[in-house]
């Protein structure tokens, strides 16, 4: 199921989100771990997520210009193709804000962890 969506998605833009969210649940795990650099790896983690929303929006977009075209050249489109391809275009953006989320919650509870 879950490759199937990243390969519905795109796998050009959700395979590279999907080992982006392995890599910050990995930094959020190191983190706990390793207080020492716990300042360094908070802002990599910001960063991480912030390219992730912004890759999947990328991907988003790309899409639906591609989408587009295709309807310019074909001419009359469907209500259900349209759906299906806006449902396509949107899988990208959503991945990227959910691995965007896990980030953010990790450094949510690594700086609540920190000042106590």
């Amino acid at each position: 199921m879950l490759f199937d969506r990243l390969n519905e998605g795109g796998p050009f833009f959700m395979y590279p989100l999907f080992f982006i969210l392995i890599l910050l649940i990995i930094l959020i795990v190191k983190a706990f771990v390793q207080k020492s650099t716990r300042d360094k790896t908070l802002s990599l983690i910001s960063s991480i997520s912030l390219f992730a929303i912004v890759w999947g929006f990328l991907g988003q977009i790309i899409g639906l210009i591609g989408a587009f075209d295709t309807i310019e050249s074909v001419g009359e489109v469907s209500p259900e193709m349209l759906a299906a391809g806006l449902k396509v275009a949107f899988l990208a953006p959503v991945f990227g804000m959910f691995t965007f989320l896990v980030g953010r919650l990790g450094i949510i509870i690594l700086t609540w962890i920190k000042k106590d």
